[in-house]
C-alpha cells in the first residue's frame, strides 16, 4: 500500500499582505501529478489545511477543486483530511457528507457517547488497495482544543490551583483519546491490515520554526510524548510543526510545509513523504522536494551597499508573470537614520522582476541611550508582544503562570471566533 502524508497547506495565507494563491495553486498541481505518478492508494493531509478559521471563497475553491481533480484522475485514491489548530474543525467537516462521494473523509472534531467514552468509529477511515481491499486503517485525529477533551475538568481550577493543573487535565485529555482510539483501532483491523495514526500535535523534543508557529495552547508547554504511539502503529503522519523531521523514530513524522511560510523558513528543504506499506508493516518512506513555485530570497543584515550589490546578483526573469516573481527580504545595517533608505532600495529595485515584502533597519546602540525598539507587530506575534509590555510596565519578565494565563485567553478567542465564523 502506497501512501502520500502532507500538512500545514496554510491555503489562504497573506504574506505581508500578499496573497500567495498562485504558489498554492501550483503545489496542489504538483501534489496531483505526484499522486498520478506513483499510484498513490491515500493521501493523508494532517491539518492546517487553511490559514485561518473563516477562510476566504477564493482559499476554499483550491481545496475542492484539488478534491475533484484527485477524484477525476484517481477514483480509487482515498483522501483523509483532518482539522489543524488554524482550521475551524466544524468548517472541515460542514462538506463531509459530499465530500465522502468523492473518497474524502474530512474529520474536524472528536465527539464522546452517551457513556463518556470517545466516538472512536468515526475517527476509524479504511484505507483501500487498488482492488478495493482495505489494507490499513487511518486513525483520524483532528488537533484537540482544550474544552473538547477536559470539559469541565479544565473549568473546575481556580486560580490557586495554577496552570500547571489546567495543563495537567488538558495532556491527560490529550492521552486518553489516543489510547480509546488505539483500542477501538486495534480491536477492529483484520490480520495483515496496517493502522496508520495521523495527528495533528506538537510532540516533545520536536523542532519548531524560528517565527511563523504559535503554541497550540496553553504556553507550548502541550506537547506530548511519542510514546502514546504504540509499535502497533506502523506509520505516524503528524501536522503542525512546519520543519520536516522524524521524532525518534522513522515510523513517527512531521511532513512539514510544502512552501515556507516566512522568510525564516526559506532555508531548510518542504517536501511531502511517500509510505509503503507491508502487511502490518512499514516497508520504506521517501521523501520528496516540493518544487518551489516562487523564489523567496533573505538578504542581511548587511551595508545598505553590500546589500544592494547581492541584490543585483540575484537571477530574475521580467517575462514571468508578477505573481511568480521573487519574494524578498532585506535587512539594512545604518550608521545613522537615512530617511530616504526605501526610496533608495525601490530605485535599486527598478526595472527588476522581485517583490520587495519587507525593510528592516538595524541602527547601532548608543550606550547608555535610552529608546524604545522599533517592533515589527506582524513578526512579533501578541505572546512576545505581551512580554514585552508587561515587563515595561512592571521591570520585570511575565511569570510562568501570567503567560499561561494570557495564553489560554487567546486560545478562548480564537475558539470564539471558530464558533462564531462556523
Amino acid at each position: 500500500m502506497k501512501l502520500i502524508h502532507t500538512a500545514d497547506w496554510h491555503l489562504g495565507q497573506t504574506f505581508h499582505g500578499q496573497e500567495r494563491h498562485a504558489e498554492h495553486r501550483a503545489f496542489l498541481a504538483w501534489l496531483l501529478d505526484t499522486l498520478v505518478a506513483s499510484q498513490a492508494d491515500a493521501l493523508l493531509v494532517a491539518g492546517d489545511i487553511f490559514d485561518v478559521v473563516n477562510p476566504s471563497l477564493a482559499a476554499q475553491e483550491l481545496l475542492y477543486d484539488f478534491i475533484v481533480g484527485a477524484h477525476e484522475r484517481l477514483p480509487s485514491l482515498d483522501i483523509v483530511l483532518i482539522a489543524g489548530n488554524h482550521d475551524s474543525g466544524n468548517r472541515i467537516e460542514l462538506p463531509a457528507p459530499l465530500m465522502r462521494r468523492l473518497r474524502t473523509h474530512a474529520l474536524g472534531r472528536v465527539r464522546w457517547l452517551d457513556d463518556g467514552t470517545l466516538d472512536a468509529e468515526r475517527l476509524l477511515v479504511p484505507l483501500t488497495d487498488a482492488t478495493g481491499e482495505t489494507r490499513a486503517w487511518c486513525l483520524a485525529l483532528p488537533f484537540l482544543r482544550p474544552a473538547e477533551v477536559t470539559g469541565a475538568a479544565l473549568a473546575r481550577h481556580d486560580d490557586d490551583d495554577g496552570p500547571e493543573a489546567a495543563r495537567n487535565d488538558y495532556v491527560a485529555g490529550i492521552t486518553r483519546v489516543h489510547r480509546q482510539l488505539i483500542a477501538a483501532a486495534e480491536a477492529r483491523r483484520e490480520p495483515g491490515q496496517a493502522l496508520v495514526a495521523m495527528s495533528h500535535a506538537h510532540l516533545h523534543g520536536a523542532a519548531v520554526s524560528e517565527a511563523s508557529e504559535r503554541p497550540i495552547v496553553i504556553g507550548g508547554e502541550e506537547s506530548i510524548s511519542a510514546a502514546l504511539f504504540p509499535p502497533a502503529i506502523a506509520y505516524v503522519a503528524l501536522g503542525h510543526l512546519h520543519r520536516p523531521q522524524q521524532v525518534g523514530e522513522a515510523r513517527i513524522r512531521y511532513s512539514g510545509s510544502p512552501l515556507p511560510l516566512d522568510f525564516s523558513e526559506a532555508g531548510y528543504p518542504h517536501q511531502v513523504v511517500a509510505v509503503r506499506l507491508e502487511g502490518e508493516a512499514l516497508a520504506v518512506t521517501e521523501t520528496i522536494p516540493v518544487p518551489r513555485p516562487v523564489a523567496m530570497h533573505r538578504i542581511g543584515p548587511a551595508p545598505l551597499e553590500t546589500a544592494l550589490a547581492e541584490v543585483a546578483a540575484l537571477d530574475d526573469d521580467p517575462a514571468l508573470p508578477r505573481e511568480q516573481w521573487p519574494w524578498l527580504e532585506l535587512q539594512v545595517e545604518l550608521d545613522a537614520p537615512m530617511p530616504d533608505l526605501r526610496a533608495r532600495v525601490e530605485a535599486a529595485l527598478e526595472g527588476r522582476a522581485l517583490r520587495l515584502l519587507r525593510l528592516a533597519r538595524r541602527l547601532p546602540e548608543v550606550a547608555g541611550e535610552a529608546h524604545p525598539a522599533r517592533v515589527d507587530l506582524e513578526s512579533l506575534g501578541p505572546r512576545k508582544l505581551f512580554a514585552r509590555t508587561w515587563e515595561q510596565r512592571w521591570g520585570e519578565p511575565p511569570g510562568d503562570n501570567v503567560l499561561a494565563d494570557f495564553d489560554r485567553l487567546c486560545q478562548d478567542v480564537l475558539d470564539a471566533d471558530e464558533e462564531v465564523t462556523s
